[in-house]
């Protein structure tokens, strides 16, 4: 092989190993996704400002909400007519939220499923809650006031809604680890739920001590 041939071989190979380095944030992560809670997990992000309002009527900015409640939160995304993901993540849920009760860790940690539906008012919500036989003391949830704070909140957690026929939605979905103080700190799959709780007692420990959670 001429030997100009082969320089311009292995100069397209470094550069192709240049970029795959730059996209893998150092080879670290496979997938934009990867990178976005590697991201999260190494620089937990603040979240914006949102007004919520829980299924029983109450409403408040959601920043307020963490830090009055004072427990690390699982958070996730919903709708409340949504016969897919929603389902297997209220599943996980409801296991979750029976871990927590028979583990005693109702003071440690809350789960809060947030609606992206603007269909979905308190009345859905509440209705909802009875239906997956949420006990509030852990399992709560709410929806965003403000069509602009619900875009904002979204692009925050990383949530990707794409409307479907019959008023249905495509979404993405992942328990997210929300501090008392407003920062989503970690991003875990939703098949996951012993992690998940794992990770946010370990918050709960850190917040409780006054000190940054261990990564």
């Amino acid at each position: 092989m001429p030997a100009k041939t082969l320089l311009a071989l292995l100069l397209v190979a470094a550069l192709a190993l240049f970029a795959a380095w730059q996209v893998t944030d150092g080879f670290r992560v496979v997938t934009t996704e990867d990178a976005r809670r590697l991201a999260i997990r190494e620089h937990p992000r603040r979240l914006p400002s949102a007004m919520i309002q829980y299924e029983d009527g109450t409403t408040l900015p959601l920043a307020q909400a963490l830090r009055e409640d004072g427990r690390a939160t699982i958070a996730v995304f919903f709708y409340t007519r949504c016969n897919t993901v929603c389902s297997a993540v209220g599943s996980e849920f409801q296991q979750l939220q029976d871990t927590i009760r028979s583990r005693g860790l109702q003071s440690q940690v809350r789960l809060l499923s947030i609606s992206f539906d603007p269909a979905d008012g308190r009345a859905a919500l509440a209705d909802y809650a009875k239906h997956m036989h949420a006990s509030s003391s852990a399992w709560r949830f709410a929806r965003v006031t403000s069509a602009h704070q619900r875009s904002d909140l979204l692009d925050a957690f990383g949530i990707t809604v794409v409307p479907a026929p019959l008023g249905e939605f495509q979404h993405n979905a992942a328990f997210h680890i929300v501090t008392p103080d407003g920062q989503l700190a970690r991003i875990i799959d939703y098949d996951q739920s012993d992690v998940a709780l794992a990770h946010a007692l370990a918050i709960a420990h850190a917040s409780s001590a006054g000190r940054k959670p261990v990564s």
